[in-house]
This record gives C-alpha cells, structure tokens and sequence, in this order.
C-alpha cells in the first residue's frame, strides 16, 4: 500500500464526469478517480472547510463514529476491474467495510484519516507525471484553488 493525498476534484471534459485526483505521497503517480457529482461536491467541502448548516452524509457519518467511540484508522483503495474502484474502510477495531472511493475519501477528509493505495492499483490506473509536466500540474492546483462545489450541480433542466 502506498500512502496517497487528495489533490482535489474536477469536471472531466466533454463527459462532464467529476474526478478525484490522488497524489502518491512519495512518488509521482497520480490516480484520478470518476465520482459522482454528490460525493464530488462533498470533497470539495471537505477540502475547503465548509460546514453546511445540516449535516451531510458524510458529516454524519464522523458525528456516528464520534458518538459511537470509533474511530477510522485508514482508508484502502484496494482494487479497480474493468474502470470500477473499491476501496475499504479500516477501524482502529479492526473491523474492515466495504466502501465507495468517493464515500470513503470525503469521510477521510473529515476525520483526517489517511488514505493509502494498492500498488497494484496505482501500476494499473495510476499516471505518472514527470517533473517537466509539473507546470500542468501546478496549473490544475490553481484551478482546484477557484473551483465551488457549485461548479458540481446539474443544470436545471
């Protein structure tokens, strides 16, 4: 497993498909992942420290694990078939859940978890980015800087 930070979320064009993209935090591969525009939207708050007025699913969900005496050890992205990415959930218990990426990164966010992945995931899904091509890089940071999670909403139809 290696040890992965969230870089931040975007809009995929001309899918319109949000990604999360994941940093190797030793290393130079990235790993971006399609999410959904709610889980997306969530990430986004989690990166940028906004606290809705209610909580959302994943606010929620640390407000159980608080009041429960749990606590989240580590997230795993731990495979991906034919495009689709599993992650699990690990707790200081030991317990082992199943779990989205998208869902078990926004939790990460929000309980300052750390979040490793499968190297096997990484060599499979995983681009690496040479120092040369960090400018565009850097660029998509400054864009992550600008982007609301309203950039996230469907338009009404």
């Amino acid at each position: 497993m290696r040890e992965v930070d969230v870089i931040g979320v975007r809009v995929e064009m001309p899918s319109n498909q949000p990604i999360v993209l994941l940093r190797e935090a030793s290393g130079e591969r990235y790993l971006p992942i399609w999410i959904g525009a709610v889980e997306a939207t969530a990430i986004a708050f989690a990166q940028q420290g906004v606290v809705p007025p209610r909580p959302l699913t994943h606010d929620l969900m640390k407000d159980v694990l608080e009041a429960t005496g749990q606590s989240l050890s580590e997230v795993r992205v731990t495979d991906v078939k034919d495009g689709v990415f599993y992650a699990e959930l690990v707790f200081a218990s030991g317990q082992v859940v199943s779990a989205r990426p998208s869902d078990s990164i926004a939790l990460a966010l929000r309980t300052g978890t750390k979040i490793v992945c499968a190297e096997g995931v990484l060599d499979e899904a995983g681009l690496a980015v040479p120092a040369e091509q960090e400018d565009e890089v850097e660029a998509f940071r400054e864009f992550l800087d600008h982007v609301s999670p309203e950039d996230f909403e469907r338009p009404e139809a």
